[in-house]
């Protein structure tokens, strides 16, 4: 595995495949990583000739300082897993080399941007779309990856895709869990042994909301039995719980109002904000 830190580098590096003829996929993290990384670069590897792996943490998704700041910081372990992992380039730019001037485009990401974490979160889904717009003028990759743990992410990246006109097929992968059913997240490593404790209990009690709703529990009382059995642990606080179509993530009032519904959740334990979903 080659250690690419330029644009320039990277895009003479990816010429040369192309010029190969060879297929090229792109999974974008922000490093930190865990098995749920690992997942996407295994598709990414079965799907392409090369894959391409950026470890950036981006300034401009992050809305509050103390969450930029805090962000894990792995570089050298990351490097030696995506090694493992049979990864043919790893891009590990400096804040300066994203971005030699501010970045200062508004992408109109319309109604899929507008909620839950568009919400809460004001100018992060631009901050994405800032960031992953340029890895994909950079890279050019046949296929980029993302996990559905950031399900209204990768509405989001759809929807900036369309709107930039990238050639550019985006390949949603599933949520790698915990063996007690956490949802995998560079954020675990903060949680504290207690919090690491209770924090399986979001999955546990969405899946049995997911039995409710077979057995008549109307969306409303899914919603309202999620969020009060969450909150009734001490440690744990929803930030929203939305049940949404999967194709807008625009809210659904009723079971029979969209193909797909998907409950997304935001919980903090402590500081520490995590986030996960299921599909109704």
């Amino acid at each position: 595995m080659k250690i690419i830190r330029t644009v320039r580098e990277l895009k003479d590096a990816v010429n040369a495949l192309k010029a190969e003829g060879k297929s090229v996929g792109l999974v974008p993290t922000m490093g930190a990583l865990h098995d749920g990384h690992i997942s996407l670069v295994e598709q990414a590897r079965r799907d392409n000739d090369a894959v391409v792996v950026s470890v950036f943490v981006n300034p401009t998704q992050f809305n509050n300082p103390d969450d930029l700041r805090t962000y894990p910081r792995t570089e050298d372990a990351d490097c030696r897993r995506l090694e493992a992992a049979g990864v043919d380039f790893a891009f590990i730019p400096s804040v300066e080399e994203m971005y030699p001037e501010p970045d200062t485009r508004v992408f109109e990401l319309g109604d899929v941007a507008a909620v839950m974490e568009g919400a809460m979160r004001p100018g992060h889904f631009n901050g994405v779309a800032q960031v992953v717009s340029r890895l994909f003028a950079m890279v050019n990759p046949d296929r980029a990856y993302f996990g559905e743990k950031d399900f209204q992410q990768i509405a989001v990246i759809r929807r900036m895709v369309e709107l930039e006109k990238f050639a550019i097929e985006i390949v949603s992968c599933p949520i790698k869990r915990e063996s007690d059913g956490l949802a995998m997240s560079s954020r675990n490593v903060r949680l504290s042994a207690r919090q690491r404790e209770v924090a399986p209990n979001i999955y546990r009690i969405l899946k049995e909301s997911v039995e409710a709703k077979a057995s008549g529990l109307s969306l409303e009382e899914t919603k309202r039995k999620v969020i009060e059995e969450i909150n009734a642990y001490p440690e744990m606080e929803v930030e929203y719980y939305e049940i949404v179509n999967a194709d807008d993530m625009q809210p659904v009032g009723d079971w029979n109002d969209c193909r797909q519904a998907v409950g997304c959740i935001t919980v903090y334990l402590g500081d520490v904000r995590l986030i996960d979903n299921i599909k109704y």
